[in-house]
């Protein structure tokens, strides 16, 4: 739900009126955000949704409420996406200037007025139902949730890099970003004091790790986009083909091989030398936060043989890389200090896809020894609501472990410089294009 898009003309609307609280989500809000899908089913459900409805969950506080009976919710996906601030509350005058006065009318009973902190036990923890339908004892604690991209950030971002020689260690956890990578991608960067920027979502307080602030910058589309190029080209039947035939060989595993064969003497990224793609094909979410941007490839020949569907993969990989460079740079500019990148997610099992995220973005990469950093992030929660640890601080240092660093290929810079220029002039002339048919 959160990638449906449909809400674009109220997501507009409420960016027009240019609120105090939108300084809180990037100065513009997503349309992947909650006000204006709430917003859309009032205005196109009103009687089958909107008047019925007892209560608005986001998915984590759903769980919990399933789980205990308990209508709580955590002050991450309260913080995160529905504009509730941690010491404010929720702003009375956003919801009845956005049109959704009877959220303020029922003091937010339908959304949340009874908010928790991330890893608080919820109510009494597993209710009988629940207990019996999952298998467990009843009473088992139940922790307040984090949206699960933010669980895998906190299952990442605070392991011991002792010993490692890595640039962050010996240094704060503020010099790390993680990237959670996956459908989508989110770059998840905290400080200590607030750092407000055009285009990335936050500063949010205490929304994944306690105590620090949040700033969330993101892709709509990345194994989503990876799954669309290679899924939609004519060689996909081939590629299938020949997977299967190299015992059952997972696709991208064969592509990565194919490659290469194909790269002869060079470095295997330098084989898009004039193939370029802009990844926006779902509108970008960071750093320019525009829903109207689309999709972009420059380099197309009349050949679809196996060699240009891998080569097309490499080329959107990279375009994912250097839209993760883009929003490293947005955030660096801002005043974040970011050394260390750690992955995690589906996409981080994709060792050419690890690999560009090194080289393009010059930083070293480390990855998760449990590669469902989201489980891990969500256990530490467990784990502070049963009482085993003290503090979320103290349960993700001891919890989260790395498993494999992948160095980046310094001497490739140049080449990947140059790629990151024409990525730039991609979106550049894609304005331009608009502009010259907007009369139309």
């Amino acid at each position: 739900m959160w990638m449906d898009h449909r809400a674009a003309s109220q997501v507009d609307r409420i960016n027009g009126t240019q609120h105090s609280v939108l300084s809180y989500v990037g100065e513009v809000m997503s349309v992947e955000m909650q006000p204006p899908k709430l917003l859309w089913m009032k205005e196109n459900l009103r009687e089958s949704c909107w008047e019925k409805a007892g209560y608005f969950f986001d998915l984590p506080d759903f769980l919990s409420w399933k789980a205990t009976g308990v209508t709580a919710r955590s002050l991450c996906p309260l913080v995160c996406k529905w504009t509730y601030s941690p010491d404010k509350g929720w702003d009375d005058s956003f919801w009845k200037v956005i049109g959704l006065e009877d959220l303020v009318a029922d003091k937010y009973e339908k959304i949340g007025n009874q908010i928790l902190s991330p890893g608080a036990s919820v109510g009494n923890g597993l209710t009988p139902e629940a207990a019996k339908d999952l298998g467990l004892v009843e009473g088992t604690a139940v922790a307040a949730s984090l949206i699960d991209a933010h669980a895998g950030g906190l299952g990442v971002i605070g392991a011991d890099v002792k010993g490692h020689n890595l640039p962050c260690e010996n240094h704060p956890v503020t010099s790390r970003l993680a990237v959670i990578c996956g459908t989508s991608s989110c770059h998840m960067g905290i400080s200590d004091a607030p750092i407000f920027m055009p285009g990335v979502w936050g500063p949010y307080y205490s929304a994944m790790v306690p105590g620090f602030w949040l700033n969330e910058g993101g892709q709509s589309a990345t194994g989503k986009l990876i799954d669309h190029v290679v899924r939609g080209h004519v060689a996909f039947p081939e590629l299938q083909a020949k997977a299967a035939a190299r015992s059952a060989q997972n696709i991208y595993t064969y592509l990565n091989s194919h490659l290469d064969l194909i790269k002869k003497s060079l470095p295997v990224g330098f084989l898009t030398v004039d193939l370029h793609v802009w990844p926006d094909f779902h509108g970008n979410r960071s750093p320019l936060a525009d829903l109207t941007l689309k999709g972009m490839v420059v380099g197309l020949t009349l050949y679809q043989g196996l060699d240009e569907l891998a080569l097309i993969y490499l080329a959107t990989i990279q375009a994912i890389a250097l839209g993760t460079r883009h929003i490293l740079e947005t955030m660096q500019f801002a005043g974040h200090h970011i050394s260390t990148l750690f992955l995690c997610g589906g996409l981080s099992k994709n060792p050419l896809f690890v690999q560009m995220h090194a080289d393009i973005t010059g930083k070293p990469i480390v990855l998760s020894k449990e590669v469902e950093s989201v489980l891990v992030g969500a256990a530490i929660l467990g784990a502070c609501a049963s009482g085993d640890f003290a503090s979320v601080q103290e349960a993700m240092e001891r919890m989260g472990k790395i498993g494999e660093i992948v160095q980046p290929n310094h001497r490739d810079k140049r080449f990947y410089d140059k790629k990151y220029e024409v990525f730039l002039k991609l979106v550049e002339h894609q304005r331009e294009y608009k502009a010259i048919m907007q009369g139309v």
